[in-house]
């Protein structure tokens, strides 16, 4: 999601906006703890969803229209995931024609009016042999004069590249520089689904078809490859199946969360390299296409194929809320920096 709670980019047709004001940080006296998770939905508690093929005289609930500002065209094949670039008006697309794009949002590069909402790449990456299905963008070092932040890739070939990302006033006819390659993360031996940053953009987690998550340090040397450190390997293949998601977790900066095939979402403590909790998902087998984790909440949220977003609470791994929000799976989800604003997308 942006960092203008106001704005949001979409990679499918159907996305759905929620709203929800987040309660106190503690239950009233005599309360259960689930009590502070359910209480911590605000509105979302309340939250239901018709489906509009249904009958019955039921007013149709008001709805948010979305007016395009801006329309980035360049890509030849289906967009899989983007990312915002940390402090910056730009905006970074990974596609499934091997290539990576880095967009400035405040300043369209197209001057023809009636082109107004069309924007040029102000860089294309390439290098990734096959579609790539995962970004994750941080915030650049003190040291990387003129660069605006650090992209790390993956996808098909089961590699991991780490890219400067290079300043948004680049002409985009300049030629290819080898040099945004800023080196490689080898150790998964499958595609790799998604990555994700710390909040401090110093560590990096990914989880891969291989039935590994892995956590890196980007910024490192590991030698001959030049580029950053596997940090540690958590394989949960045996008991919960493929990852196809992961995400820390703000609240606890040494765990991290990881969804799975298999239904599972599974809390990882990083010190220890190992699971401390695992929530079933309300006992469903759905897939679970992404994991999201609340800023100030002890909350996961998870997208799963069976249509419904569900709220975990991360200390007792119960499902304190679901939502069946959606007519096919719901395939992503993104929450803004208050945690106040949800947003799905489905198939």
């Amino acid at each position: 999601m942006s960092p203008d709670p106001s704005r949001a980019v979409t990679e499918s047709h159907r996305c759905h906006l929620r709203d929800g004001d987040l309660g106190p940080p503690r239950p009233p006296e005599g309360l259960p703890a689930e009590a502070l998770a359910l209480d911590g939905l605000g509105d979302l508690a309340e939250l239901t969803v018709t489906n509009d093929n249904d009958g019955g005289d039921v007013p149709p609930s008001p709805r948010r229209v979305w007016s395009p500002r801006l329309t980035l065209r360049s890509h030849f094949d289906a967009v899989r995931a983007v990312a915002f670039v940390p402090c910056h008006p730009a905006l970074v697309t990974a596609s499934e024609d091997a290539t990576l794009k880095l967009w400035n949002l405040q300043k369209p590069l197209v001057p023809n009016k009636s082109a107004a909402l069309d924007v040029e790449p102000v860089y294309a990456f390439r290098g990734h042999r096959g579609p790539v299905l995962a970004v994750a963008v941080a915030a650049g070092d003190s040291g990387d004069i003129g660069d605006i932040g650090l992209c790390c890739s993956a996808g098909v070939d089961a590699q991991i590249r780490c890219w400067r990302l290079p300043g948004l006033d680049s002409d985009p006819y300049d030629g290819y520089d080898p040099g945004v390659l800023r080196g490689l993360l080898a150790g998964h031996s499958d595609a790799v689904w998604g990555l994700s940053f710390d909040g401090a953009g110093r560590r990096l987690a990914s989880c891969s078809a291989d039935g590994t998550v892995r956590l890196w340090d980007p910024r490192g040397d590991s030698g001959d490859s030049g580029g950053g450190t596997c940090l540690g390997v958590l394989d949960g293949h045996a008991e919960h199946g493929v990852p196809t998601s992961v995400t820390f977790v703000p609240t606890q900066p040494a765990h991290l969360v990881a969804g799975f095939r298999s239904g599972a979402t599974v809390l990882y403590d990083l010190e220890a390299t190992k699971a401390t909790l695992v929530s079933p998902n309300g006992g469903g087998r759905a897939q679970v296409n992404q994991v999201v984790t609340h800023p100030s909440q002890p909350l996961t949220i998870t997208a799963s194929d069976d249509r419904a977003i569900r709220y975990l609470d991360m200390r007792t791994g119960a499902v304190v809320h679901s939502v069946v929000a959606h007519l096919d799976a719901v395939t992503c989800l993104a929450l803004d920096s208050s945690g106040d604003t949800l947003m799905s997308g489905s198939e």
